[in-house]
């Protein structure tokens, strides 16, 4: 079974070529300063808008591009309500640049977990994993993917799908999220350098969904690395109004790297 594009042509460019270059235009406009990151989190909006934000976090993945096997893809439902964490029994999840092999054994693994199950629903239609795909295509050399969308799911149980899949320098972990959602760009900007705050001091306790459309994994995350003494840093702070938008209702983005 293969879980086919769902919003190239809206999102993202639908032409293979078309695509691969903006992506590479991005890319190339970043600044890969420091060294490759663990986990990251980066936005899943329209490339128009939010693609600069999450280059910023992916052009620093260039050193280890033959070295990354493993794909561990978490992002907020936004189409399917539903209680914990979502994976799929598909084989393949396609983009126009081509098929991902889904890591069937680390699915698997987390059936021992009550709140994780199988919902192809949760993962059919939602964008805030696919368009995280053509950039692991774009930057990687060859992976296996795993891919999760997060419904109504506490920091704790994201934290122990994490730690059960952070294994070593082949698993990179990516956290999908965007920031505050239409506001006017100087209150945007307010709201999203406090919620980088309280990303960059772990502190998930106190992130809403308000803030941060990906708050369930992003708190799982940040509780991770709470409970491993690591921090994470903010790369990129930018809303679509630096972008693509005009500056009356713009949409937060940022960029945040674990290294």
């Amino acid at each position: 079974m293969n879980r086919a594009p769902a919003v190239a042509g809206s999102f993202y460019p639908a032409d293979p070529t078309t695509l691969s270059r903006m992506m590479a235009d991005f890319l190339r406009q970043a600044r890969p300063d420091g060294k490759a990151p663990k986990a990251i989190i980066a936005p899943h909006a329209g490339y128009i808008y939010s693609g600069p934000i999450a280059a910023s976090a992916y052009a620093r993945l260039n050193s280890v591009r033959e070295s990354i096997s493993r794909v561990v893809l978490i992002g907020p439902s936004h189409r399917v309500a539903f209680q914990g964490l979502a994976v799929s029994s598909a084989d393949t999840f396609t983009t126009p640049l081509g098929s991902i092999e889904i890591d069937k054994e680390a699915i698997e693994s987390l059936q021992s977990l009550r709140f994780v199950g199988y919902l192809e629903q949760a993962h059919a239609l939602e964008h805030s994993l696919e368009v995280h795909l053509p950039f692991l295509q774009q930057v990687l050399s060859h992976f296996k993917l795993v891919p999760i969308v997060a419904g109504d799911a506490s920091p704790s149980q994201v934290s122990q799908v994490i730690e059960k899949l952070w294994g070593g320098d082949e698993t990179l972990i990516v956290i999908s999220s965007d920031l505050s959602h239409y506001h006017d760009y100087s209150t945007a900007q307010r709201l999203d350098k406090h919620t980088s705050e309280l990303i960059e001091h772990l502190d998930y306790q106190h992130l809403s969904s308000e803030q941060a459309c990906g708050k369930v994994p992003v708190s799982g995350l940040l509780k991770v690395l709470q409970d491993k003494s690591l921090k994470i840093k903010n790369i990129d702070l930018r809303n679509s109004g630096d972008t693509a938008g005009d500056k009356y209702r713009v949409v937060g983005y940022g960029a945040y790297v674990v290294e």
